[in-house]
Formats: structure tokens, C-alpha cells, sequence
């Protein structure tokens, strides 16, 4: 990832963890314990606001950062280290997020509800 898109990453970071702090919003404790039922929900098919392809994505991420084969090789000292941070970040900035949807759309108790839909 260029530095331009790490910087995005943590500024997207930084946003969602202010969205933990604000009145009523899931908190960042409360979001990391909903990603299990999360994950689960999508995988059998309760919780429609991730999509398998997200899901998807998601894993694949995990994988590049774990994986020892990358698109730009950890040789290069500082570059090497950055591409797996942005991809890291932004794994991260989209379990927070999608963990504090889930967790709105538990509380409201709408079992297939997406959020911000409105059910009558």
C-alpha cells in the first residue's frame, strides 16, 4: 500500500474510534466481543449486513498479512512493513465498523434487518 493509502487507513481508524465514544454507540470492548456472533450470523445467513463477499475479503486479508509471500517483500525495510500496516488497519477499521452495526442491529431486534433500513 502507498503512503497516501496508510494515511487513509488510519485516518479511517481514528474515525471509527471516535464512533465508539459518542453517547449510545456500541463501545470498542462491546464490538470486538460481537465479532464472533458477527461472523456467524453472516456464515449462516441471520445477519444480512455483511455480505459473504466482505466476509470474504476480510479473510483474505488476515491471510496476506500472516502469509510470508507479499506484494512488496519486508526486504525493503520501511515499505515492506507499511503495505502489511494499511492492510492491517483497514481489516481492523472494517470489523469495528461492521461489529458496531451488528451490535445496533442486535438491539433493535429486527432478526434480517439491515441497518439503517427501516422496518415497519
Amino acid at each position: 500500500m502507498s503512503k497516501k493509502r496508510n494515511a487513509a487507513a488510519a485516518g479511517a481508524a481514528w474515525e471509527i474510534y471516535n464512533e465508539t465514544l459518542k453517547p449510545g454507540a456500541p463501545g470498542l470492548g462491546e464490538r470486538v466481543r460481537a465479532v464472533p456472533r458477527m461472523v456467524r450470523g453472516v456464515l449462516r445467513g441471520d445477519y444480512k449486513g455483511m455480505s459473504y463477499g466482505t466476509l470474504g475479503l476480510l479473510a483474505l486479508a488476515l491471510v496476506y498479512i500472516v502469509s510470508p509471500i507479499d506484494a512488496v517483500p519486508e526486504v525493503l525495510p520501511v515499505v515492506g512493513v507499511l503495505d502489511d500496516t494499511g492492510v492491517a488497519l483497514w481489516v481492523l477499521t472494517m470489523l469495528v465498523r461492521s461489529a458496531g452495526d451488528f451490535v445496533v442491529w442486535e438491539r433493535g431486534g429486527h432478526p434480517g434487518a439491515v441497518p439503517g433500513e427501516v422496518v415497519d
